[in-house]
């Protein structure tokens, strides 16, 4: 009976079993990393965005009333615009009829209170001048203005009758812009010397001009001294 705990010696001695060859894991190629967009060049990165629109400002909007329909019917073409501003009411008048209109509103509307006169220089205009009158109603409650265009040298006929007020605005505006009225009582200046050249309110008159001789023969001094 054979030792079983001998080796077999016919076979020799047995040798331990090879471990099952493992092939390397198949390595894969990375993806290529996506393109990155260019970088932003210092003047597109320094230019600011792009400036809102600027918004809308108020427009003028047509006013109809009964008064100015009347106007209207009476003077045709004369009255060349009748708007609102912001809620003020004004009345563009033709010269050739401007001091009926005004009559009328004082003796008819009850504009019985001549605010101011004043005027508005456009020297590269055919007719440089906006002459304003602001007229107030106090039974009515009521504010109204009414424009009407001159062209430099001609004159505007005066108020003064109508609304005693108006006779040392329209001196004022004489003084300041130059332009004369018709039929008034004593038109001289108001502000400056009698004897001053140039208005000082034209945007043609320099800021700082002076009447340089008025000042030596008067004062006795060199202007600006």
């Amino acid at each position: 009976m054979p030792d079983e705990t001998k080796p077999n010696q016919a076979t020799g001695p047995q040798q331990p079993a090879k471990p099952a060859e493992t092939k390397p894991a198949e390595v894969k190629p990375a993806a290529p990393a996506a393109a990155k967009p260019p970088a932003a060049t210092p003047a597109a990165a320094a230019k600011p965005p792009a400036a809102p629109p600027k918004p809308t400002g108020p427009v003028p909007e047509p006013w109809d009333s009964e008064m100015v329909s009347g106007f209207k019917r009476r003077f045709g073409s004369g009255i060349r615009e009748a708007s609102t501003y912001v809620g003020q009411k004004y009345m563009v008048v033709d010269a050739s009829i401007v001091r009926e209109v005004l009559q009328l509103l004082h003796h008819d509307e009850q504009f019985d209170y001549c605010v101011d006169v004043t005027a508005v220089h456009y020297p590269k205009r055919e007719r440089q001048f906006d002459l304003v009158w602001i007229l107030y109603s106090f039974p009515r409650n009521e504010r109204i203005r009414v424009k009407t265009q001159l062209k430099d040298g001609e004159a505007a006929p005066s108020v003064a009758a109508i609304w005693p007020t108006a006779d040392w605005l329209e001196r004022e505006v004489f003084d300041m812009f130059g332009i004369g009225f018709e039929g008034h009582p004593g038109l001289k200046r108001i502000l400056l010397p009698d004897g001053w050249k140039g208005h000082p309110l034209r945007k043609d008159y320099p800021i700082l001009q002076q009447d340089t001789e008025w000042v030596k023969i008067n004062l006795g001094i060199e202007s600006g001294q």
